[in-house]
């Protein structure tokens, strides 16, 4: 079993992903990374109290960027009454190996957002600790009618800078990731509007073709959001949205693996095709169930089923996962799809790198997870270093 630590030390013979051979992290007293070098670097003496991980992985935390509620509550159902939850949310979240998210909320009224917007707002500059609210993720309501998956038909907007404009309401700066349909946008106004906002574009729930993905590339979109689900399949004559973003150097596809929404074999594909940590990264896209034991819930105004982990509508619908975000990471090994250190850095580096956050490196705060192969079992496991505030 892995011993945490509860105060900064030097850490020596760690591997760091994106970092060659083991290295030597060196922890200043207020808990900040001094420096990462290679073990053994001429000069650099590590001071006592040392940390010996003996070969294990050490990593920032998680950062999941589609994360649709926990605890029983769901992020557009936020209001003054419940608010006092997104702090039970955030130490959830930070004890399940997250540092940091976005709260992520589906199509709904405009209302709804907007009520959501205003007091997640109010919460950003008083966080105090847990994993902290990196800003909003808008998954909607600009999406395909017949790629809405799981999200009610009758909240759905066309896809115009009004409308665009009528959802932030004063609220613009909150958003960090929208999620949106490019096809549904006839005047090529409405990305560059958001890019403008200092807004991430993620293409989703969309029926667009190559052609009509590479036009939203160009035009500033970055993102593919969970990827294979609610866009057209991988064609060998039309490649789709999934197969331009695949191939394109500068956009990143985020992907659910649970096991449900894609299937390993495909996510295995989607691996050995792309850039690995450079061109995906994990997210959990849990729902508000996330943390509570499998059952029946209330969604919106309709009810979803959990079971293993698993969220669908009674028409059989997915619409989410309760799994959390490093159980991807434990499934990527355990499936034999990716090794320990693309595992580890596709729930910690790459979504850090999406939305322009830094890896693990000097002059961070150092709330490291160590990770732990276990070469009998075939297990991965992880726990928290050090919490530094």
């Amino acid at each position: 079993m892995i011993q945490a630590t509860q105060n900064p030390v030097d850490i020596i013979n760690a591997r760091v992903p994106g970092y060659k051979d083991l290295q030597m992290l060196l922890v200043n007293q207020e808990g900040i990374i001094e420096q990462i070098l290679p073990m053994g670097t001429a000069g650099v003496h590590s001071r006592a109290p040392l940390l010996d991980v003996a070969g294990d992985w050490i990593s920032l935390g998680g950062v999941d960027l589609q994360i649709n509620g926990a605890l029983g509550l769901a992020f557009p159902e936020l209001t003054a009454l419940n608010a006092h939850l997104l702090g039970k949310i955030s130490q959830f979240l930070w004890d399940a190996g997250v540092d940091g998210f976005l709260p992520t909320l589906v199509t709904t009224s405009v209302e709804n957002i907007q009520r959501s917007l205003a007091i997640i707002a109010e919460v950003l500059p008083s966080q105090q600790s847990g994993a902290k609210i990196l800003g909003v993720h808008l998954e909607g309501p600009f999406l395909n009618f017949q790629k809405r998956g799981a999200h009610p038909a009758e909240y759905l907007l066309p896809l115009t800078i009004d409308q665009v404009k009528r959802v932030l309401g004063n609220y613009a700066h909150v958003v960090k990731v929208i999620t949106l349909a490019p096809e549904l946008d006839f005047t090529d106004e409405v990305i560059p509007y958001l890019r403008s906002l200092g807004i991430t574009v993620s293409l989703g729930h969309s029926q667009a073709t190559a052609a009509q993905a590479q036009r939203a590339f160009e035009q500033g979109a970055t993102m593919v959001t969970h990827a294979f689900n609610t866009m057209p399949a991988l064609h060998h004559r039309e490649p789709g949205l999934l197969g331009a973003a695949i191939i394109h150097p500068d956009v990143m596809c985020s992907f659910i693996a649970d096991g449900k929404h894609v299937s390993p074999t495909m996510l295995e594909i989607l691996l050995r095709a792309s850039y690995q940590e450079k061109g995906l990264f994990l997210v959990s896209d849990a729902l508000a169930p996330l943390g509570l034991p499998d059952g029946v819930y209330p969604w919106d105004n309709r009810q979803i089923e959990v079971k293993n982990g698993t969220a669908q509508l009674a028409d059989g619908t997915l619409s989410g996962t309760t799994l959390p975000l490093l159980v991807g990471v434990q499934n990527l090994v355990k499936w034999e799809i990716c090794d320990v250190e693309s595992a580890i850095a596709l729930a910690t580096n790459a979504p850090r790198q999406a939305i322009g956050l830094l890896r693990i490196a000097k002059s961070q705060p150092a709330n490291l997870l160590r990770w732990h192969w276990d070469e009998t079992t075939k297990k991965l496991t992880w726990q928290r270093l050090f919490t530094v505030g």
